[in-house]
């Protein structure tokens, strides 16, 4: 990857041997690593067998998760942040496990919808709960900083599965908590 961040920047006008850009490539490709670790990782990983028994049925909510994610189509950034809910059916799972589930899905080339779609069939395929609700926000750097260059756009995403998407009174009362 060295040898291509290296290429690139000869194909935009600069000099890479320059001072300032000499360990640019080396920094590049370290940082699309960690930016697209994604790939390296699969769902069993991440959950990491951190699935509990619950006897309750309470909607579990964890809201604000931050997200980090490249497009698919231009490589560019997008940022905001995940709100999942889910209604245990007799398994949860380790809080911190669901925000390890965004970022599975999140560092890798995307599009938020299907980020969003990804995260909440993983919750349902790990634990088969009830129900689940996922919504993103996020800010799209392919919108703010090229193209139509909307600096104040913010695209919502939701993806509701079982007993959020039949029943509106569940979704409703997801929406609403998210929202406080």
């Amino acid at each position: 990857m060295n040898d291509l961040y290296k290429e690139l920047l000869s194909k935009i006008g600069e000099d890479p041997d320059r001072e300032g850009l000499l360990d640019t490539p080396a920094r590049a490709a370290k940082a699309m690593d960690f930016l697209t670790q994604g790939y390296q990782q699969n769902l069993e990983e991440v959950v990491n067998n951190a699935v509990f028994t619950v006897e309750d049925n309470h909607m579990i909510i964890v809201k604000d998760i931050e997200l980090y994610s490249l497009c698919e189509h231009h490589m560019l950034p997008f940022f905001g942040k995940c709100h999942i809910g889910y209604i245990p059916e007799g398994k949860v799972l380790g809080v911190s496990k669901l925000t390890r589930i965004v970022d599975l899905f999140a560092r890798r080339l995307q599009i938020q919808e299907r980020l969003t779609t990804q995260v909440a069939t993983s919750i349902m395929n790990t634990v088969a709960p009830e129900g689940v609700g996922v919504v993103i926000e996020a800010q799209h750097l392919c919108m703010m900083m090229r193209g139509v260059e909307k600096q104040n756009s913010c695209m919502i995403t939701s993806a509701m599965l079982g007993s959020f998407r039949n029943e509106s009174s569940t979704r409703n009362e997801f929406l609403q908590l998210i929202k406080q």
